[in-house]
């Protein structure tokens, strides 16, 4: 019988579990106890130690840091669940030295990110967000001349799964469509792949959704914004690493893009740096593009899947580490 902690804060839980994997997550037959993070903030790993000792699985809030630290100090700790993706803040192979069984969940985003990406594009090419905060402010406001997506060229900078979505979408909307992915081979009927300096000189709308890696750190740098068209917008719903922010902020003022629009930034958690959202060209929202209920509960369920099929002696689909993960392996019988 077994004991989990989720790591959520208080005022998150609701946004980025739900009521149903709640319910569920005491349903699993092997749960005798479920504790919860009774804070609203993130917990350092010595705070985790202490609400979740004797736990033996943890399921991780996106900022949930499983480090060294935590997995020395929880020594029944069998897995360590992340509820999102990104798991780049966890210390896998401290995970694996102490032998606990680290998973991550799939993306059940790509609809509600690619359709952020959408509607930003709308936005910046006919103005509405700057129009809105003029008629809110008082002042009298000119009518713009827009841009329509039908017939604009989008480049989308990796191809991936909320890629592929969004591409598809593009393409529906009659946007000629470009792609840079050295690492993908792209077959689909409609899309051009392309260099990377040639769909930043052909883009009107640049959609930076590539990996974080140390490959892409500051990708999108000074010479990047200037190989752009002075009329292009660029959208970065990847991550904030992507982008060196001094160089974004000095293409802004100098005109050298038209504007930009943010849901990640350099910020904790990921959220748009107050300097770049407060720029009167850049439309920023705090991390959003994933934050739908199909989406939340998509990845929530998941994870509560996954512990289920943990406690049964089996390797969920999104585990990492199953064949390091000596703990979980004596504790539920798994045979390696």
């Amino acid at each position: 019988m077994t004991t989990v902690f989720v790591s959520h804060p208080q005022s998150k839980l609701a946004h980025y579990f739900g009521d149903r994997a709640t319910a569920a997550l005491r349903d699993i037959a092997q749960v005798t106890q479920v504790r919860f993070n009774p804070t609203d903030t993130d917990l350092s790993s010595a705070e985790i130690a202490e609400l979740a000792k004797d736990c033996d699985a943890l399921i991780s809030y996106r900022q949930t840091v499983g480090d060294e630290a935590l997995f020395a100090a929880l020594p029944k700790l069998k897995a360590f669940v992340r509820c999102a993706i990104d798991i780049r803040n966890i210390d896998v192979a401290s995970a694996s030295r102490h032998g606990v069984l680290v998973t991550q969940a799939s993306a059940g985003f790509i609809a509600s990110v690619s359709e952020w990406i959408v509607g930003v594009m709308i936005d910046l090419g006919r103005h509405v967000s700057a129009s809105a905060e003029g008629y809110h402010a008082g002042r009298p406001v000119a009518p713009a001349m827009g841009r329509e997506l039908r017939g604009s060229t989008l480049g989308v900078i990796g191809y991936g799964q909320i890629s592929r979505y969004l591409c598809d979408v593009a393409l529906a909307l009659g946007m000629r469509t470009v792609v840079h992915d050295p690492f993908a081979r792209i077959e689909r009927a409609g899309l051009e792949q392309v260099g990377f300096d040639a769909l930043l000189a052909r883009s009107d709308f640049v959609v930076c959704l590539a990996a974080a890696t140390e490959a892409t750190e500051n990708l999108m740098d000074a010479r990047a914004f200037a190989a752009m068209q002075r009329h292009a917008f660029f959208v970065n719903a990847a991550r904030g690493n992507l982008v060196d922010e001094d160089a974004l902020l000095a293409a802004l003022d100098a005109g050298t893009i038209a504007g930009c629009a943010l849901d990640v930034g350099r910020a904790p958690d990921q959220m748009p740096s107050p300097r770049v959202a407060a720029h009167p060209r850049v439309i920023a929202t705090p991390h959003i593009g994933g934050l739908t209920p199909p989406a939340v509960e998509h990845q929530a369920m998941e994870t509560v899947s996954q512990l289920a099929e943990i406690f049964q002696g089996r390797a969920p689909k999104g585990a990492v580490n199953a064949a390091e993960a000596y703990r979980w392996q004596q504790a539920f019988g798994v045979r390696t």
